[in-house]
């Protein structure tokens, strides 16, 4: 049996720039030169060895959690920004623990406890955008999803160490999805004093909701505060300020990001757009005066669910997930060394031709009876891995574009050609989608 699936085990400075800057094309390219799975060393001397055949993926996702570790993985990358107590970097009993303290918050019930509040900042937000103006449409949903997380986490946060907190952390993914982010110290010593800054507000928020005597508050910040594991132990402050961490930063980004290829393959697809239009209007009204969705109206519209679908499919945010082995395994048809990097390929995977027809083309149609399979289709991850705020994002993805599709009318910048760049680990549409808001 083989080691390692072939691949550039030795690559030129030339192939390891095209992975930080163009890792897209660098992956299709190998991708057709070595099939379904290939092994590269572009992030370091450990190697990574990538999978897109359903039935490894299956094999990487139900595999023995600690010989497959994901949160060893991730360290490399999210360690120093989200904290060592993260559940994106956890492992074994504490991943579960943490897990399962992070859970009731993410709640379906919960969740949906938020609607109201998902609809009023979207609406707020809306209210601004210029008219006949090009304008960055994933800036606005960035906006958008760090006010809903905040609001989400805090309960009330317009005072002045609320928004002392929102500038830092705007300031914060500016400097982090910068394209001087990975050639420079100068970003790095940028991130370090704002991380400082934001600590400092985040240590005095857990100790005032720690002192805080009001009974009822239903967000985040206080659930974590009061949850207690199976043994009656708390969350220590540096575990809620890591777990905060990861929701500030990498949930709201993302989702603005998810928002934004949405919006961009919408306006490419004039009918696709109008069909999603129709659906809301039939289900809730359009205009201005078109009322909040309630949940149970949220999940009749089975059109949009497939839009978000089929957009995630085609533009995954993230286009790989990882496991570090901690010893050697028969992945694949290949003996896969310990020190190796397991990574199922979210990006190839949902453009293979044997799993969907005509990959390259948008259609949710094909999201409308079909059965999803989570070796597939796998936008959020899978397995004891699967993201945990999944249902909480697609319920704010869907709000969101419920209140932009009845209430204003929006076109591509004919100037700008949109394509995928990469920012900081997310793959993002260029430019932020230039869009212009029409009249009518």
């Amino acid at each position: 049996m083989p080691e390692l699936p072939p691949g550039p085990r030795t690559p030129s400075l030339y192939q390891i720039l095209q992975w930080i800057f163009q890792p897209i094309p660098f992956m299709r390219r190998c991708a057709e030169t070595y099939g379904d799975a290939f092994t590269t060393r572009i992030m370091g001397p450990r190697p990574v060895v990538l999978f897109s055949d359903p039935a490894v993926i299956r094999q990487v996702f139900t595999g023995d959690a600690e010989r497959l570790q994901a949160g060893q993985a991730n360290s490399r990358v999210f360690r120093l920004i989200v904290g060592p107590n993260s559940v994106l970097v956890l492992d074994g009993d504490r991943h579960k623990r943490e897990r399962k303290l992070l859970m009731p918050p993410f709640h379906g019930e919960r969740m949906r406890l938020y609607g109201d509040m998902m609809c009023e900042i979207t609406d707020r937000s809306i209210d601004t955008w210029p008219m006949e103006t090009p304008f960055p449409i994933q800036s606005c949903m960035q906006e958008i999803t760090l006010d809903i997380i905040l609001r989400a986490v805090f309960g009330v946060y317009e005072d002045a160490q609320h928004s002392r907190l929102r500038a830092l952390l705007m300031e914060y993914q500016r400097v982090m999805v910068g394209r001087n982010f990975f050639l420079t110290l100068i970003a790095w010593r940028r991130l370090i004093r704002l991380q400082r800054a934001i600590d400092r507000l985040l240590y005095d928020e857990i100790k005032r909701c720690r002192e805080e005597t009001e009974a009822g508050r239903t967000d985040i910040m206080a659930m974590l505060v009061a949850a207690r594991d199976e043994d009656g132990q708390p969350m220590s402050d540096e575990e809620i300020r890591d777990e905060l961490i990861t929701m500030l930063l990498a949930g709201h980004e993302t989702t603005a990001t998810a928002l934004a290829w949405v919006i961009h393959r919408l306006l490419q697809n004039p009918n696709i757009l109008a069909s999603a239009k129709a659906e809301v209007a039939s289900v809730i009204g359009d205009g201005w005066n078109a009322p909040g969705p309630t949940a149970e109206q949220i999940n009749q519209l089975s059109y949009l669910d497939a839009v978000i679908k089929e957009t995630a499919r085609l533009n995954p945010v993230v286009p790989i997930v990882v496991r570090l082995l901690e010893s050697d395994m028969h992945i694949g048809g290949y003996e896969v060394p310990a020190g190796s990097i397991a990574a199922p390929c979210i990006y190839l995977t949902h453009r293979r031709a044997d799993l969907w027809s005509n990959p390259d083309e948008f259609n949710p149609e094909r999201f409308i009876a079909r059965r999803t399979d989570p070796y597939t289709f796998f936008p959020f991850g899978g397995g004891v891995r699967y993201c945990i705020g999944a249902a909480f994002a697609t319920y704010e993805m869907k709000i969101v574009l419920v209140r932009l599709l009845a209430r204003v009318s929006l076109r591509s910048d004919p100037g700008h050609t949109v394509r995928m760049v990469r920012r900081g680990i997310t793959f993002a549409p260029s430019g932020g989608v230039p869009v212009i808001r029409s009249m009518g």
